[in-house]
């Protein structure tokens, strides 16, 4: 077994060979490295962020964002709005910060893929790779013992309302114990993140694992990828480290997310003309539900509710979000003596949240720094849509018995009682007045049969480029409508199995080859 997890300057350079390098330690990367390792290839897996035990989590969401996420938490969406974009920057990827929530990937997606991009046979090998994936990550419905007065409300609320659809959700969480720590990491380790899971087994398994190295370009061999250049970072006081090349003499497997997906191969020098386009996501609030008794939302699982009752029409999903209060007094108007005032009701508060299956695309591109800056606006059809989906939220809370609650929305009262609804039904679309955020990216590297407008085919192969495949969200060519960690790693086993498949390895990469 072998982790890197920083080499100093002065150490020297680090070179290797192996068959595959993966770029990426998140749902794609570690699902992809884990596929490939089992099938007895040599592995590297290149992860920008450090190793973190459940033991070294934050207990705070400040601490969260220092050490777990991407650029302390402060990349966004550049547009008529700036919404913050939710990714991590850890071996594990957003695994370790997400609420592991388990959804299949919806039949009607295989089918708007084949239809709109001409992508055929992936649904019986994802469809097979979740199944497994199920079992091997102990996928079960939030435990009644752990779902927390926030998530019961939210069922009756919704089941009050009759809605077609109203469940407890699966998570890929073993026993959980309801500590409300899944935005900070899973200090009990019932979370199956994969820092946990599949990178631990690609080491047991003879593969290697560099963390704090972030990868600066693709090596590129004439038309095919011969490996990836990096140099390590430390975590804490950024300081640069030794440099690495790590050649591959099969493939390399992008997973670096959908912001630094598209922006690594445009940093390498590949032009395709999709490269970087149809960014999507699921923009997304929350509605603060302000009740007469304690709900102390932080008690029971972070997320444990949902439903996809409104996932085709008007394009919402619905699900329970405990945040902790230092989030909570970001998200509420006013400030000194009033704020505090208005923060001790934080036991009294629930917060649901919706996230639209929105239309509207943007772009990711490097910067004159080379970071990703994301560019991207909901159209009014969306705004529509986000609007509606704050006011389903506030009947569930009414429905449940809620006194008032807090809609967050510039210009309306920071209050509102069940006869002041028709306030927000006509409350602005200006996405400025909202406070929001993107999570679920989707797209930069989409895939499609048309080489003018996607990256890569259905099997992640970059068009034109031999051993280059992408495997994470950035390939995922439409909005999915529900929690997309399924989805992108079933899509990377079956494009992995894919790589196993294809027979012997290509010739060797000599070792001063440059691109």
């Amino acid at each position: 077994m072998r982790h890197v997890a920083f080499r100093a300057a002065g150490e020297g350079p680090l070179d290797g060979d192996f068959d595959f390098v993966v770029v990426g330690s998140g749902a794609g990367g570690a699902s992809a490295a884990v596929t490939l390792a089992r099938g007895g290839a040599s592995v590297a897996v290149v992860e920008a962020g450090p190793w973190r035990d459940p033991s070294d989590y934050p207990s705070s969401a400040y601490g969260g964002m220092r050490d777990l996420m991407d650029d302390f938490g402060s990349q966004v969406a550049v547009g008529r709005a700036l919404w913050p974009i939710v990714q991590a920057r850890v071996v594990g990827g957003t695994t370790v910060i997400n609420s592991a929530i388990c959804v299949r990937t919806p039949g009607d997606i295989f089918a708007q893929w084949e239809a709109q991009h001409g992508l055929t046979g992936l649904e019986a090998p994802v469809r097979a790779a979740q199944e497994r994936l199920e079992r091997e990550l102990s996928a079960e419905e939030a435990p009644e013992a752990s779902r927390g007065r926030s998530n019961l409300l939210a069922k009756a609320g919704a089941d009050g309302l009759g809605w077609s659809d109203s469940h407890y959700m699966v998570r890929y969480v073993k026993r959980c114990a309801g500590a409300g720590q899944c935005l900070q990491g899973c200090r009990g380790g019932q979370k199956q993140s994969l820092n946990l899971t599949f990178v631990p087994e690609v080491l047991s398994r003879g593969g290697t694992v560099l963390s704090c190295a972030p990868v600066e370009r693709l090596v590129l061999d004439g038309r095919r990828a011969a490996g990836v250049r990096g140099r390590f970072v430390h975590p804490a006081s950024r300081a640069k480290g030794a440099s690495f090349f790590l050649r591959a003499k099969r493939a390399v497997v992008v997973a670096a997310s959908a912001t630094h997906s598209p922006v690594l191969l445009l940093r390498s020098g590949l032009k395709l003309p999709a490269l970087g386009e149809f960014f999507r996501a699921h923009p997304g609030t929350g509605v603060f539900g302000n009740y007469d008794s304690p709900v102390d939302m932080n008690v029971g699982t972070t997320q444990g509710w949902a439903s996809m009752a409104f996932r085709q029409a008007p394009g919402l999903k619905l699900e329970t979000l405990a945040i902790p209060p230092e989030l909570v007094a970001s998200r509420l108007a006013g400030g000194g003596r009033e704020l505090m005032e208005r923060l001790t009701r934080y036991r009294h508060f629930a917060m649901w949240v919706h996230a639209v299956r929105a239309e509207s695309t943007g772009t990711v591109k490097p910067s004159l720094f080379g970071r990703p800056v994301v560019r991207y606006t909901l159209d009014r059809p969306d705004m529509e849509r986000f609007r509606q989906g704050m006011l389903l939220v506030a009947r569930q809370h009414f429905a449940a018995g809620a006194r008032s609650v807090i809609p967050g929305i510039t210009g309306l009262p920071y209050e509102l009682t069940a006869d002041q609804l028709p306030l927000m039904e006509s409350a602005p679309l200006d996405p400025r007045r909202y406070v929001a955020i993107l999570s679920h990216l989707f797209g930069g590297c989409v895939m499609g049969r048309d080489e003018k407008t996607s990256v890569t085919d259905a099997r992640g192969r970059v068009h034109g480029v031999q051993g280059l495949v992408v495997a994470d969200a950035s390939v995922i060519p439409t909005n999915l409508g529900v929690n997309p960690q399924h989805t992108i790693m079933g899509l990377a086993q079956v494009f992995a199995q894919a790589l196993l498949d294809e027979g012997a390895p290509a010739r060797p990469v000599p070792a001063g080859t440059v691109a």
